[in-house]
């Protein structure tokens, strides 16, 4: 009997435990999130030197992000873009990667704006970041990188409680120095980026914090 005694203990003791852990998996649920996206990129011209000129849009831009939500309205991601551009028909031919990362603290203003429909949400993002400046062929010994800050808003739709889609128009401040000499500008870059992407947000841990 005292066996029994004890086991019935130990059943008890388990459940409890298994119900305390349940209950703290439940309140950490969806402070994660992965988001990808595809677009495109329209650089700034005065980042080229004289007579190196790129479209106006330019195709891809990609977005890879990890997102952290400490709370309801308030989180962080580490975000991945590559874009690649080249040159107009006035310009000498150029291909260009165009490579960051960046840390942003993001801002989820939803239930705080009574005008939105149903299941649509506006979160603004902003931080930091280092780019990476790859010219390709004939100028791919041009390289360069420089800081920038980058700054975002994007609209999402909740698909379910643990997707939505979204389109993201983001501009990249970079603070990249003047090319010396000169020729080392050929094909590389060192201005601004504008990008406009569309893509999925989706939960890695439940849903507390659902768009």
């Amino acid at each position: 009997m005292t066996s029994n005694y004890r086991l019935q203990k130990l059943s008890i003791l388990m459940l409890c435990l298994c119900s305390v852990l349940y209950l703290n998996a439940q309140k950490s649920t969806n402070k994660w999130k992965a988001q990808i996206a595809l677009g495109v990129n329209s650089p700034s011209q005065s980042g080229f030197v004289e007579a190196f000129q790129s479209k106006s849009l330019n195709f891809p831009t990609v977005h890879l992000g990890i997102q952290h939500m400490f709370k309801r309205q308030l989180g962080a991601k580490l975000d991945f873009g590559f874009n690649r551009f080249s040159s107009d028909d006035n310009s000498i031919e150029f291909k260009t990667n165009y490579t960051r990362l960046n840390a942003q603290i993001v801002y989820d203003p939803t239930e705080s704006l009574g005008f939105l429909p149903t299941r649509f949400g506006l979160v603004a993002h902003a931080g930091p970041g280092y780019s990476f400046i790859r010219p390709l062929g004939d100028y791919s010994g041009n390289q360069t990188s420089f800081f920038n800050v980058m700054a975002g808003l994007e609209i999402h739709y909740a698909i379910s409680q643990y997707m939505s889609v979204y389109t993201d128009v983001s501009y990249i401040l970079g603070f990249g120095e003047d090319f010396d000499p000169i020729t080392d500008g050929y094909g590389a870059f060192n201005s601004d980026l504008l990008t406009v992407t569309f893509g999925v947000t989706f939960s890695l841990s439940g849903c507390q914090y659902c768009d």
